[in-house]
């Protein structure tokens, strides 16, 4: 599995918005990542230095979001969305945009619960919790928890 640094995560949305800015061909992902770059217009001061923010340290205690795992999450959605992982996010993605009449803050809503998954993941020890996640999707939504509880990815025996 593919895992990134730090500094490869933040060095790949700092190349492909300079390779935005000097009208350089992107792949299919960097086009991907430049629609939420471009989403989020506060960033963009922070992409224009690099040299400044590849190091940077953003705590709770600093009262920021973190830009990078804000973005990131946004990538993360675009990519379960687009290949409806786990089953049935696209549709729940589908149906919190139409309710808000804006695909962004559908985003925002599901990325409060793949934050508090991964928190409770990190917390309390294990791996993502899909019926949590899904779960947490569903409520915003004013639906209650599925029927049958998902095997979660990490249950499975190899």
């Amino acid at each position: 599995m593919f895992s990134p640094s730090r500094q490869d995560a933040r060095g790949f949305f700092f190349d492909t918005w300079k390779k935005h800015q000097n009208g350089v061909v992107l792949t299919d992902l960097e086009k991907i990542v430049l629609s939420i770059l471009i989403d989020h217009p506060e960033y963009h001061s922070i992409l224009n230095h690099p040299e400044k923010y590849l190091e940077q340290e953003w705590t709770p205690e600093m009262g920021e979001t973190n830009p990078f795992l804000h973005l990131g999450l946004h990538v993360a959605i675009e990519e379960q969305r687009s290949i409806d992982q786990p089953f049935g996010i696209r549709s729940l993605y589908a149906q919190l945009a139409l309710r808000h009449g804006d695909e962004h803050r559908a985003q925002h809503e599901m990325m409060e619960c793949l934050g508090e998954m991964i928190w409770h993941a990190q917390r309390y020890g294990g791996g993502p919790d899909v019926n949590r996640y899904i779960s947490c999707v569903r409520g915003k939504l004013g639906m209650g928890e599925e029927e049958r509880p998902r095997i979660n990815p990490n249950d499975i025996p190899d």
